[in-house]
């Protein structure tokens, strides 16, 4: 929710680190595959989904597309693109704007989803007339369903579909119409009111759970945070403005750099093994640990990922995918630590006490303290 038009500052929110790292690391790849968030009533899920919005990269499209066409994609182009080049209006004019969060009603029909034929106009004018849905919109932005678990069957094969090839089809009584619908699935969930589809559930490029802050300290900022907020939201996002802008021009320099990160193969043969201990399914998780894991080194500066970097994204990874239990497998930090021995560490580029302070134009993602607190316990404890 927001007051008089204004979402809550990202940067003011407190704890759920690991939460707001696989937004931002989706804002920086969104081939990443979005982003599913898990937890009980309150623990501010869709108050992070909206806030990121304000973070969103900005991005050239075909002036009056109704889906946002890439200009710089030829072979994407939508129908209409492609017909008012074969026109003659070559090149097609561009207008920028920031990525958006498109937001899915959990009660629309799969007219509203998928958009409309005008079929009295197709028959009558042999005009396809098409009106755009929820689809549209979110194409090339991220589409955000609350309450994912609670969507009708139809609906989710709908989503399914359209996640898997990028393209969304719209047939009725013989008149077909496509259009692209490449978009950031980003769900929130309450698992009380029950489960998600497996299906639906793998198409997540990762998850994350939440739960409340027993923090006795950060439970009295959020409540402060949230006053302040209400009382003045202009004065309050001013007050943040800086420390979003921060974070902003992180995920553009990350966007920037991220097609020069490469991600080695003794990083993606430790991924490998990992997934294998872990009882993954499929093929996936693999492809995902490597996008995130580039992700999260091009926003901290790195030009290679490395061992250091999956530890700091497979929990998401492998949340919702391993098929073993982890009192079957152990932690998956330790299963790197055992994956990880003698020589494999070096060649896989795994250093410990790796400074991974990021460099001087990106910030530190949330999340990285604690999990060098879980890596320094299981030191420890063996």
């Amino acid at each position: 929710m927001s007051v008089r038009g204004r979402a809550f500052p990202f940067s003011a929110l407190v704890g759920q680190e690991r939460m707001k790292t696989a937004l931002l690391l989706n804002a920086v790849n969104p081939v990443i595959g979005g982003v599913l968030i898990r937890g009980e009533r309150g623990t501010a899920k869709s108050t992070a989904v909206r806030a990121l919005a304000e973070l969103l990269p900005t991005q050239a499209v075909v002036e009056g597309c109704p889906f946002g066409c890439d200009p710089g994609e030829p072979d994407a182009l939508c129908a209409d693109c492609q017909a008012r080049r074969e026109q003659g209006e070559d090149p097609l004019p561009v207008v920028t704007r920031r990525m958006r969060v498109i937001e899915l009603p959990i009660n629309a029909s799969e007219d509203r989803v998928v958009g409309t034929i005008d079929l009295e106009a197709a028959l009558r004018e042999g005009v396809k007339r098409f009106e755009p849905g929820v689809l549209a919109e979110a194409n090339r932005n991220v589409l955000y369903v609350d309450e994912v678990n609670l969507l009708d069957d139809h609906i989710v094969d709908v989503l399914l579909d359209a996640a898997a090839t990028g393209v969304n089809v719209v047939e009725r009584e013989g008149v077909s119409i496509s259009h692209p619908a490449r978009f950031i699935l980003v769900g929130t969930m309450n698992p009380e009111e029950g489960d998600l589809r497996p299906q639906l559930l793998d198409r997540f490029g990762l998850c994350v759970d939440v739960g409340s802050i027993h923090n006795v300290e950060q439970r009295v900022e959020i409540v402060q945070q949230r006053a302040r907020w209400e009382d003045d939201p202009v004065a309050f996002a001013e007050q943040h403005a800086a420390s979003d802008d921060e974070i902003r021009q992180s995920i553009a320099v990350a966007i920037d750099v991220l097609p020069k990160v490469e991600v080695p193969r003794p990083v993606l043969s430790v991924v490998a093994r990992l997934s294998i201990s872990l009882g993954v399914e499929g093929h996936r998780a693999d492809l995902v640990c490597g996008r995130a894991a580039g992700a999260l080194a091009a926003y901290q500066g790195d030009e290679e990922a490395s061992v250091h970097h999956i530890m700091q994204v497979a929990e998401m990874v492998y949340a919702h995918r391993r098929g073993l239990s982890e009192a079957e497998t152990g932690s998956i930090a330790t299963l790197l630590n055992r994956i990880m021995s003698g020589e494999g560490r070096r060649a896989a580029g795994y250093q410990p006490e790796q400074d991974i302070t990021p460099g001087k134009h990106v910030s530190r993602l949330p999340g990285d303290e604690s999990f060098e607190d879980e890596a320094a316990e299981e030191s420890c404890c063996g």
